[in-house]
């Protein structure tokens, strides 16, 4: 996996033909051509506004030009903490899945993560997605606690 860095230089990984990094607002299209790799289909705007924002990161793995998978983060800081990326949303193609794709996607965040200073990644999912689980254990996540999430809807 490839990044690019602000300046347009790579970033670090090798795998597949390239991968967008955050904060690029040349890269709002192809964000948006990757759209089936979503929840939702992004918007330009919430596009534009995600990749602008300063800690925001979006990794975007592609090969022959069509995307395989994306994952984003965003960075945390607390006044007695310090700074932690929390991985926000990992997406990889049906058919991409199984080839590494998710986990060489984790560690390039987990990457960003330590060049940018942050003291470590989290990142909340189901106990019984196991997919998910393996693909993190497999990019050197440790299991943590049993957690519950509270929301609020606005």
């Amino acid at each position: 996996v490839k990044e690019r860095t602000a300046d347009g230089g790579e970033y670090g990984l090798v795998g597949w033909e390239r991968c967008i990094r955050d904060r690029t607002i040349d890269d709002v299209d192809a964000v948006l051509a990757a759209g089936h790799l979503f929840d939702a289909p992004p918007t330009r705007e919430w596009t534009r506004r995600f990749l602008e924002r300063d800690g925001h990161h979006l990794v975007l793995a592609e090969e022959d030009g069509r995307a395989l998978g994306f994952v984003s983060g965003m960075e945390i800081t607390h006044p007695d903490k310090g700074t932690e990326m929390l991985l926000y949303e990992l997406g990889v193609d049906g058919a991409a899945r199984r080839r590494g794709v998710g986990r060489a996607l984790c560690e390039a965040l987990a990457e960003r993560a330590r060049a940018v200073g942050c003291y470590g990644m989290w990142v909340p999912m189901s106990t019984t997605n196991e997919a998910a689980a393996a693909t993190y254990r497999a990019a050197g996540a440790q299991p943590a606690q049993e957690a519950t999430i509270a929301v609020w809807e606005f």
